[in-house]
């Protein structure tokens, strides 16, 4: 597996997680960032970075950032987003 492809996995793996948590548990917590040091499908070390925020305006829908890099290599990384609206769905 490649690069590329090692990260795009890992960061669609962690998009699908980012996604499990209902747009009722992140209101009160939004804008809410994290980095964390994993693995990634490929058995390479990474840093995954997860990022909730508002997509347009407070108190509306959660916009989902996830960027899996490298450590060190952050511009190389990939990054996947989803948005959950405010009824509850994800898009």
């Amino acid at each position: 597996m490649s690069l590329d492809e090692d990260l795009a996995a890992a960061a669609e793996d962690e998009l699908a997680r980012a996604l499990t948590l209902g747009w009722r548990q992140l209101v009160e917590v939004t804008p809410w960032g994290d980095t964390f040091e994993g693995t990634t499908p490929g058995g390479r070390d990474a840093c995954f970075e997860r990022a909730y925020m508002w997509d347009t305006e407070a108190g509306g829908d959660i916009r989902v950032e996830v960027t899996v890099y490298e450590p060190r290599a952050y511009e190389s990384g990939v990054r996947r987003a989803a948005t959950i609206v405010r009824d509850g769905s994800a898009e």
